[in-house]
């Protein structure tokens, strides 16, 4: 973890500092700070830009009204959901395409930063988060397989796929909107080898 791994007030690889947006861990103070009117603004420009047509034209403007950093021209799918709260802190280079239905989320427990660089290609499904005081790359000219999920750096030329969906434990608990996370991880029953091949 070095300098592009920002720590509060850390500077990335792109001048961008987590202070200079007022980050605090755990918490969302800036949209506290913003107009209720602003907030309802950003959120009808998000909802027409992942569905009105337009996917190198009026998707990247709309989203570019938002605040997301668009460089030169990008393809943005159907559906496609790009951070909610911060735009701001999501930032697409030249020639990215975002695939149907991908999310990018840079926003998790605190602001973190979302940079894709030049040429990256995110195909159907796929989900970027970021944590607090993160700073995560898409590397140029990458591409990242359907449904692949992503919460650590892409070195840029790399080809990503998400490994297959595989069994972990029995579910005795179902997590249902009654039950709690806590009651639901303690219903949890690993595996075992056997359990596993026939599934």
């Amino acid at each position: 973890m070095g300098p592009d791994r920002n720590a509060k007030g850390g500077t990335g690889r792109s001048g961008f500092k987590i202070s200079d947006i007022g980050f605090v861990t755990g918490q969302h103070r800036k949209s506290m700070g913003r107009s209720l009117l602003k907030r309802i603004f950003n959120r009808a420009l998000h909802l027409m830009a992942r569905f009105l047509p337009g996917s190198t034209s009026l998707r990247p403007f709309l989203h570019r009204l938002r605040g997301v950093k668009i460089q030169g021209t990008v393809f943005i799918g159907d559906d496609v959901y790009l951070e909610n709260e911060y735009p701001e802190c999501v930032e697409l280079h030249d020639g990215v395409a975002i695939g149907l239905r991908s999310t990018i989320i840079a926003h998790t427990g605190g602001l973190g930063r979302i940079i894709i660089e030049k040429n990256a290609m995110i195909a159907t499904g796929c989900t970027i988060v970021c944590s607090a005081g993160q700073t995560l790359t898409v590397g140029e000219g990458s591409v990242l397989s359907a449904g692949s999920v992503v919460a650590n750096d892409i070195p840029p030329h790399t080809l990503c796929a998400g490994p297959r969906i595989r069994a972990l434990a029995k579910v005795t608990v179902p997590y249902t909107l009654q039950t709690s996370h806590k009651d639901f991880v303690r219903g949890l029953r690993p595996l075992r080898v056997a359990d596993k091949k026939e599934r």
